[in-house]
Parts: structure tokens; sequence; C-alpha cells
């Protein structure tokens, strides 16, 4: 029996802008670092096409991957949101934003997290964790994204 270890939401237009908005400027001042989840453990098994690694070298084979992602995350519009999403195995790290762009026609799925690495320097040190970037193992629909403009 599996438990359940995410609780789903969907947040205002607004708080998703103000998301974004405090994204963009991480990676714009330079004090961001970020991690990318090239091999992930839930990929064992998985159709190589829908893994992060087999994703990066597809669309961005010749870039630095963090250059690519920097680049990539702070294009992200609110109309590209999902959901947000909390994982309650671990209640004191931020949550999850899931996002869903197009690239050639292909559906992308992309799942960050940001933390601030010091309370202290809020408006600096930011750390943000890329655990998805991959072709959605679906076809999104309109429905997916609460924003988007029809």
């Amino acid at each position: 029996m599996s438990k359940i270890t995410e609780v789903k939401r969907k947040e205002s237009k607004l708080e998703v802008q103000t998301y974004i908005d405090r994204l963009k400027y991480a990676i714009k001042s330079g004090s961001v670092t970020i991690n990318f989840q090239k091999d992930r453990n839930v990929d064992q098994g998985r159709n190589k096409k829908y893994t992060n690694r087999y994703t990066m070298g597809q669309l961005f084979p010749d870039e630095d991957e963090v250059e690519a992602l920097k680049r990539e995350l702070s294009l992200l519009t609110v109309e590209e949101y999902i959901e947000t999403v909390k994982d309650t195995r671990f209640p004191k790290r931020s949550e999850m934003r899931v996002f869903g762009k197009q690239y050639s026609g292909d559906d992308v799925y992309i799942k960050i997290r940001v933390e601030l690495v010091s309370i202290a320097h809020a408006s600096g040190d930011s750390f943000i964790m890329v655990m998805s970037f991959h072709y959605s193992e679906w076809d999104f629909k309109e429905r997916d994204f609460p924003y988007k403009k029809v």
C-alpha cells in the first residue's frame, strides 16, 4: 500500500507571477546555485525518452546544462504553470512548482524548488533544485494550465 507523499494545489495567478519574478531575479543576480538531477532513481526502468539526461541532451546538445537551465527557467511564464506541490516527507523544504512547456512540438515537464540558503540574506543566495526537465509522459491538455490564454 503506497502512501500519498505529495499535496497538490493551484496558486493564484498573482502568487505564480510573484514566484516567477523572484526566480528570474535570483537567476539574473548571479547569486543562485542550480542543482540539476541529471540521473534520478525514479528513472530506473523508465523509457529513456522521459529522463532528464535524454531530454537535455536532445534539446541542448552543445550547451552547458546549467547555463541552458538558467536561460529556460528565466523564460517561464504564468501561462506555463501547472501546479504547486508539497512533498510531505520533507515538511521543512519549500514547495515545488510544476510547469509545462513545448519545444519543437514536444511537451516538456518542468518541476523546480527554490530554497533560500540563508534567511539572513533572503535577498541574495538562493538554491534552485531542478528535479524534472524531461519530455512529458502524457500529452498536456489545456485544462492542465489554469492561467493559459485560450
